[in-house]
């Protein structure tokens, strides 16, 4: 094995660690799976040992380890950035530097103490962006393309454009911190009454219940819209480069009112917001990728970044027809960094060959834990826990599929776990996409959030056109596409009123298609495809519940309850079992049910539950 490399993320939001060898990507893992903290910023210590032990290396054994930013660079526009706002920010500035001067600025003492003071090798700092953009570029399919990222900051870059040849990265035109579309979409984010870096996504999932009604005035007031995508904003209305909030009393002014806080009723206006700031975050990324068609050149773009994550806006453009094809990596946020900064080294500094062959080298973002039947079997064992053990795998999936065609929610483990955020049938809740019910008693009895919250269908890769407005693989559950129209079903007169009724509740509850339990608001679903090749048994499940029912679709959203990472190991998915109302759990070839498990006193069940934080 050579040029052995080990990318490392941490101290901002999701630490994690990548391993890559021999041009191929061994092992990725983020710390919060290990840790149980969600999003988890400490150094990735657990991850570092589960991408060692998955490659068979001990530190020494290493040839590179690499970070994904540059932490002096960063340093230096902390600091810069708390001068040019004294004495405002100084809460702010006296909160930051502790960590800073014991451990970020300390970076190769701190890689070498993880190791046990085994690793004597080479340590490199990649850019923030470049490691982004090398995420997304080096495991797509393509020769070439132009990578586009899009965050909320790194060092001094908020978000790049580049072009990728061969084993060559090179950006070309980069936006400077304060000016972020990632920030902006933040401050949105913030004000709407959601927890910054992790509530992104519910803002994205409550715009089709609102109206754009403030673009005008987010273009107007807010910022300038360049026509290449970039954008000024108008820093008195927000905060974050001085202060704990993302904006200030004069957006408050703007907005007519204050931030909602968290866990508040969500209003009509927080709705409009939504829409008004995903419509012009739309704008923003169409015109960021002409301009990077017109600066490269090339057919097709990679995309990466925290913006990236915006599977609204992907679905936007590639429809836009702006370049032939997109791929989006799955770890397109700041875990994704660590990938990223171990592929930029083994291709662009090292010139290790990359082998593209008309589809990605990412295998299915399915790179973490596994873990064997008889690993599974000893810890239900030990713990006097009832199961079935069903050895042959056709049985297994046919008791599976008419569980989920009787209604039933399921927890289903299998294989490798999922790098990145999202879940893509290794560690994943799945139900029946017929069900009128299935998409409020996944929000409110298993997941314990917001009843407005859409979920992904899983389609088999085949049948997605029989489905949706999509003629291409979307194996990452990171494009938004329409449910055809000879699926969607005609609403009453009852159900229209239901559908402007400030209770979103009833809103979410309204039939809308032949597969409810994933069709949004408005008309909508954001696609995971499913083929073999990459997801195996996952596959053959969904080919099963068709063979019983003629539906090739259902739902799949991640193995969690609210405040929790996605679990890691069999432990961690049996306790958000019998913590949650779902039905069934199968664990590899071991299939639990609800009914067979010791009572779990209510006073035990609320203790577990209260003891995740709610963001």
């Amino acid at each position: 094995m050579k040029n052995r490399i080990l990318g490392i993320s941490a101290y901002y939001h999701d630490s994690a660690a990548a391993l890559v060898a021999d041009g191929n990507i061994i092992a990725a893992a983020q710390e919060e799976r290990f840790t149980r903290k969600k999003h988890d910023f400490n150094f990735p210590t657990n991850a570092v040992d589960y991408c060692l032990r998955e490659a068979g290396l001990q530190p020494e054994d290493l040839d590179y380890v690499v970070f994904y930013d540059k932490p002096l660079m960063k340093f230096e526009r902390l600091l810069e950035t708390y001068l040019a706002f004294a004495p405002q920010g100084l809460r702010s500035f006296m909160m930051a530097m502790p960590l800073w001067l014991k451990t970020k600025l300390h970076l190769p003492r701190e890689i070498r103490k993880s190791m046990n003071g085994r690793y004597h090798g080479n340590i490199a700092f990649t850019g923030h962006h470049e490691s982004h953009a090398a995420s997304a570029f080096y495991p797509s399919p393509y020769e070439e393309a132009a990578v586009l990222t899009m965050d909320g900051v790194g060092e001094w870059d908020t978000a790049s454009i580049g072009v990728g040849r061969g084993t060559k990265l090179e950006l070309l035109k980069t936006l400077r911190f304060p000016h972020s579309l990632g920030l902006l979409y933040s401050a949105f984010t913030y004000f709407t009454g959601f927890k910054v870096n992790s509530g992104e996504y519910k803002l994205m999932g409550l715009a089709p219940y609102g109206e754009p009604k403030y673009v005008d005035l987010i273009l107007e007031k807010l910022i300038d819209l360049k026509p290449d995508g970039s954008l000024a904003m108008d820093m008195k209305y927000f905060n974050y480069c001085q202060g704990l909030t993302m904006t200030s009393p004069a957006f408050d002014e703007l907005i007519g009112g204050p931030p909602r806080n968290a866990e508040s009723i969500i209003t009509q206006r927080e709705m409009d917001l939504a829409a008004s700031i995903q419509k012009v975050t739309e704008e923003a990324v169409l015109r960021m990728a002409r301009h990077a068609r017109e600066l490269t050149g090339a057919k097709y773009l990679c995309l990466a970044g925290g913006v990236a994550l915006n599977c609204v806006a992907n679905g936007e453009l590639l429809r836009s027809g702006i370049f032939e094809d997109i791929w989006i990596t799955p770890p397109a946020g700041d875990a994704g960094g660590a990938l990223g900064a171990a592929l930029f080294v083994q291709h662009h500094l090292l010139g290790v060959p990359r082998k593209p062959a008309g589809h990605d080298s990412i295998q299915g973002g399915l790179l973490g834990p596994k873990f064997s039947n008889e690993e599974i079997g000893a810890f239900l064992k030990e713990k006097n826990v009832p199961f079935h053990f069903l050895p042959d795998e056709s049985e297994l999936l046919a008791k599976t599929a008419a569980a989920m065609a009787s209604d039933k929610v399921i927890g289903w483990f299998q294989g490798r776990m999922e790098f990145g955020p999202r879940a893509l049938g290794s560690r994943s809740i799945i139900g029946d996409a017929r069900s009128e019910q299935m998409q409020s008693q996944m929000n409110l009895r298993i997941k314990f959030r917001e009843s407005f919250r859409p979920f992904a269908p899983s389609v088999l890769v085949e049948d997605v056109s029989t489905y949706f407005e999509l003629d291409r693989e979307s194996p990452y559950m990171l494009l938004v596409a329409p449910v055809r129209k000879e699926l969607r079903s005609p609403l009453s007169e009852e159900q229209k009123r239901a559908m402007k009724d400030p209770d979103l509740r009833k809103r979410v509850n309204v039939k809308r298609s032949t597969i409810p339990a994933i069709t949004h608001v408005d008309m909508s679903a954001r696609i995971q495809t499913v083929d073999e090749e990459r997801h195996g048994r996952y596959y053959r499940l969904i080919r099963e519940f068709k063979r019983q029912t003629s539906c090739g679709v259902i739902v799949n959203t991640s193995f969690n309850i609210r405040g929790e990472p996605i679990v890691c190991t069999p432990q961690d998915a049996y306790r958000c079992f019998v913590a949650s109302d779902m039905d069934v759990l199968v664990l590899e070839n071991y299939i639990l049910y609800k009914t067979e498990q010791p009572a779990q006193s209510s006073i035990e069940r609320e203790k577990y539950i209260s003891s995740f934080s709610l963001d």
